[in-house]
């Protein structure tokens, strides 16, 4: 059973606005993990300009919180106080240039990676990818040896106090899984600059990727891609003679926690560092199973593992 959180944030004190404002908006529903309380406030700003004006007249003391398509992500049964952000259609134009790929903060990363590699541009380790460009850029992902930061060469962010600003991938301050923007930036949109490859390499690249995923990976169910970050500080490349005693599924399987269950939240059995949510599982359940996992992890290796899946709420 969800908990409805109710908040005092009475309409009056919000900026007009162009885009949508709606109170108490369900979160469950736009999460992978389908779980989680509503928020406060939920913003879909009509483009640019509107979030602008919007974030320059909201109050400071109003928190915000970005959300994109939910896929690293629980929110807890509390739901989210303040200002939640999701970016809709204005932000979703790609522009292609002989060398470089321009995409809106809320264009999927799976779709980017395609429509680059019909320009011969190598976006592929981006095809397996779930979210939004917005959340990859914050997060520098990748897989297959290939990060955000390798190709990134500048962000365009909102501030929280609405003004514009420009970062290049140097000022970034990407590292595994992490990036150094500012706090409460809204990420708009990001430009790329992928090396050229032939287009029926990187369509063939990508549908070997694809099938890897599908054998590896929990499919048809509600997950959110890996819980943990890996205590050896890379992503998998793929490769055979990859390294992997420090990777998290090891330690999750050595510590005994694969298939490990709280409520209707269990880890998977196909990849031990999946989470699934079989149906009725609540935001707490989840979170307990990953704190439960890692304190298994913990008592075994000594290792004490990182959340990847971001956490969010009351």
């Amino acid at each position: 059973m969800r908990v409805q959180a109710i908040f005092q944030m009475d309409e009056s004190s919000l900026p007009t606005c162009r885009g949508v404002l709606t109170a108490q908006k369900s979160l469950a529903d736009l999460t992978w993990l389908r779980v989680g309380g509503p928020a406060e406030w939920f913003f879909q700003p009509a483009d640019c300009d509107d979030l602008r004006g919007f974030l320059a007249a909201l109050p400071p003391e109003v928190p915000t919180f970005v959300i994109g398509v939910g896929s690293n992500l629980i929110v807890r049964d509390g739901g989210i106080k303040g200002v939640v952000i999701r970016l809709g259609r204005a932000f979703t134009k790609i522009e292609i240039s002989p060398h470089a790929v321009r995409a809106g903060a809320a264009v999927l990363a799976s779709r980017l990676a395609c429509r680059a590699a019909e320009s011969g541009l190598d976006l592929a380790f981006l095809r397996t990818i779930p979210g939004t460009i917005g959340g990859a850029v914050r997060m520098n992902a990748g897989c297959y040896g290939t990060y955000v930061a390798d190709v990134c060469r500048e962000v365009t962010f909102i501030t929280r106090c609405g003004a514009v600003r420009k970062l290049s991938s140097a000022e970034l301050g990407f590292s595994y899984r992490s990036s150094e923007l500012p706090e409460g930036a809204v990420i708009v949109e990001a430009v790329f600059g992928p090396r050229r490859h032939a287009v029926e390499k990187l369509q063939e690249q990508m549908e070997s990727q694809l099938r890897a995923r599908d054998m590896t990976q929990p499919a048809n169910c509600y997950t959110a891609g890996s819980v943990f970050r890996n205590p050896a500080g890379f992503s998998s490349t793929g490769k055979e003679g990859d390294p992997q005693d420090f990777k998290a599924w090891k330690l999750i399987d050595q510590a005994g926690a694969r298939g490990l269950r709280q409520g209707q939240a269990i880890m998977s059995d196909q990849h031990a560092n999946f989470m699934v949510n079989l149906g009725g599982a609540t935001a707490a359940d989840l979170e307990l199973l990953g704190e439960t996992v890692r304190q298994k992890v913990l008592d075994n290796s000594g290792i004490r593992l990182e959340w990847e899946i971001m956490r969010v709420g009351i």
